[in-house]
């Protein structure tokens, strides 16, 4: 059995409260989480604050980007205990976490270190009323303590996609990981420690939102800046605590995402396609696509085809490297699809494939697991078509023009991503600037150059990260004027 403590200032601290963490493949006991109260996110707030000026302030850009790639090749060489961390945390397959999870997370901090390095300033010259010259330079200064709070889905991977730019920056950072999933971003604790990352630039501290590390983390007056993924509603309540001193955030947060594909499409590739993006993980992706919308002369075999796929999926034991479907993260969540899964039957929906529980053997029967489920038949007004349900479903509309399939896919308060699939370039660019998203990806998914922005529109999200669009964030830039 483990046991995860808070990580502050470079030491392991427990609590006198603690909840469970159960993986959700079983639901059996993995151990117990120390839950963080306001003295204990005070004190990592106050080890981060007091690290901006410790040997972290007087590192060279160049001595920051080399202890940036020791943290990754130490993820690298504990890969297995990620690995075993990540998936035991959020059930994912192994051929899943082993290959997107773990390599990703260690590689968000390479990628940022090598950006900071190669970054470049800026420079105006001007003349002055006097007939004089001044010469204007930008600097770029760290924001100061970055409050982190992560998501389940991909734990390690959007958790690391924060950290890494916030210390390449020169930042300290206190992370909230989400109460379902603490395992990685306490063993990368340990890592910090191991490369001998300065105490208090990188602290963990376990909890809930409400009442709990959470709150007392995005209420502290000396977190300078508060990033997050998750919910949208979860992310008013962080804007609101943020409004208290003005301090900034970049959130990412729901989507309800369209897949739109065209009769002219690569048929076979499509369908592939969007077989990954509905139900990849899980559904539990932020990009993930729940509203599909195809072209009525292929519609029917479409469907057909995507029913094909969805019950191809192996669910089973994640160790098992022919698994490559699993369970939900958690019952509170599997309680939520099922309840989706209840009103699409409400609504009178078709339910094409799936629509409950699947029959798991022996304790797997007692884990998180739910059918990949596909519906058609309900009007746009439907809540499955309307809410974000996070979970490995999606519905089929068919669609006749492309003014149509337009309409439809912006008709939503969210707007993170989108995939389309056509061979007709000029659709591709029409469709890829009118669809009110971040992120619109034309004949794939989830294909992610990371020097790119990364962001949602209307209420999936503030902000872009990625590349040097993280700098925007990440740091403060300053004006120096200097009159010759």
């Amino acid at each position: 059995m483990n046991e995860f403590k808070n990580f502050i200032n470079g030491q392991w601290v427990a609590t006198g409260k603690t909840f469970e963490n159960r993986n959700p493949v079983d639901n059996s006991l993995i151990g117990p989480v120390h839950e963080a109260g306001r003295a204990e996110v005070d004190a990592a707030v106050k080890a981060a604050r007091a690290a901006l000026s410790g040997p972290w302030a007087t590192m060279k850009v160049q001595q920051r980007v080399e202890m940036l790639h020791a943290i990754a090749d130490g993820i690298n060489r504990r890969f297995d205990d990620f690995l075993a961390a990540e998936m035991a945390d959020t059930g994912k397959p192994h051929v899943l976490a082993s290959h997107v999870d773990i390599p990703r997370g260690a590689a968000n901090f390479k990628v940022f270190a090598d950006l900071i390095r190669n970054v470049p300033g800026e420079s105006f010259d001007m003349e002055t009323p006097d007939n004089g010259f001044a010469l204007n330079y930008a600097v770029r200064v760290p924001r100061g303590v970055i409050g982190v709070v992560c998501p389940w889905n991909l734990p390690l991977l959007l958790m690391t996609w924060k950290v890494g730019p916030a210390l390449a920056c020169g930042n300290t950072v206190v992370v909230k990981p989400s109460e379902e999933t603490p395992a990685t971003a306490t063993l990368l604790g340990e890592v910090m420690n191991e490369v001998g990352v300065p105490p208090g630039v990188y602290n963990v501290v376990h909890g809930f939102g409400p009442d709990s590390a959470g709150e007392f983390l995005t209420q502290h007056p000396d977190v300078d800046g508060i990033t997050f993924t998750g919910e949208t509603r979860t992310g008013e309540a962080i804007m609101k605590a943020a409004a208290k001193g003005v301090r900034p955030v970049s959130f990412e947060l729901g989507g309800k995402n369209p897949g739109i594909v065209f009769a002219d499409a690569d048929f076979d590739k499509a369908v592939a396609g969007i077989a990954r993006s509905a139900f990849e993980n899980s559904g539990q992706v932020c990009l993930g696509t729940e509203r599909v919308y195809v072209q009525r002369p292929i519609f029917e075999k479409f469907v057909a085809a995507l029913k094909a796929k969805a019950e191809s999926f192996k669910l089973g034991d994640p160790h098992d490297h022919a698994t490559n479907f699993g369970p939900l993260v958690s019952q509170v969540h599997r309680e939520k699809v099922l309840s989706y899964y209840a009103k699409a039957r409400e609504e009178g929906a078709t339910i094409v494939t799936g629509g409950g529980v699947p029959d798991m053997p022996g304790k797997m029967s007692e884990g998180a697991w739910v059918q990949p489920t596909i519906w058609t038949g309900l009007p746009e007004t439907a809540a499955v078509i309307r809410e974000e349900i996070f979970g490995p479903c999606c519905h089929i509309t068919p669609f006749d023009t492309e003014e149509e399939v337009i309409k439809m896919a912006n008709d939503t308060p969210y707007g993170l991503a989108a995939t389309v699939w056509t061979q007709n370039v000029g659709t591709a660019h029409r469709l890829g600037k009118a669809l009110n998203v971040g992120i619109c990806w034309v004949n794939s998914w989830f294909l992610r150059d990371l020097r790119t922005s990364f962001g949602g529109a209307k209420q999936s999200g503030i902000g872009r990260e990625g590349g040097v669009h993280s700098l925007e964030f990440y740091t403060e830039l300053r004006n120096v004027c200097v009159k010759l």
